[in-house]
């Protein structure tokens, strides 16, 4: 349900996260997704432990998803940093929508450091069946 250029669009974004990790030595923290289809919504689940809930921002606008948050770390000046391996400052995640989800009705919600965002799948989108009439009724005409 999220657009096919989505996998295709991350992936050009790992791999020049990687590139550039490789030639400046500097890197860059990516927010962890997954991704589940139900029969009535999509879930998208993010993991954000130790950031302050109140520094997570939802937003949707023409069809791009964006999850952003931050986490901030003031050691004070009498402490020394010997090994630094939790990423630091602003964290964003773009996921970019189809046209048969409802970005009318996204909910958000936090819970032990996974953001939870449910995207409920529009009613014309969903599977259903269709009924084959009988009996006297003329052929379709092609």
């Amino acid at each position: 349900m999220l657009t096919t250029l989505d996998t295709l669009f991350e992936e050009f974004e790992r791999q020049f996260d990687r590139l550039r990790s490789m030639t400046t030595g500097l890197t860059y923290p990516v927010v962890p997704m997954d991704g589940v289809r139900r029969e009535d919504d999509v879930l998208l689940r993010f993991d954000v432990p130790g950031i302050d809930p109140d520094s997570i921002e939802v937003s949707v606008d023409r069809g791009v998803l964006t999850v952003s948050a931050s986490r901030e770390e003031d050691y004070g000046d009498d402490v020394r940093v010997f090994v630094r391996e939790r990423p630091t400052g602003s964290f964003t995640r773009r996921v970019y929508l189809s046209e048969h989800l409802d970005a009318d009705r996204i909910e958000a919600a936090y819970h032990n450091g996974v953001l939870t965002v449910r995207i409920p799948v529009l009613e014309k989108a969903k599977p259903r069946k269709i009924k084959i009439a009988k009996g006297d009724v003329k052929a379709l005409a092609a």
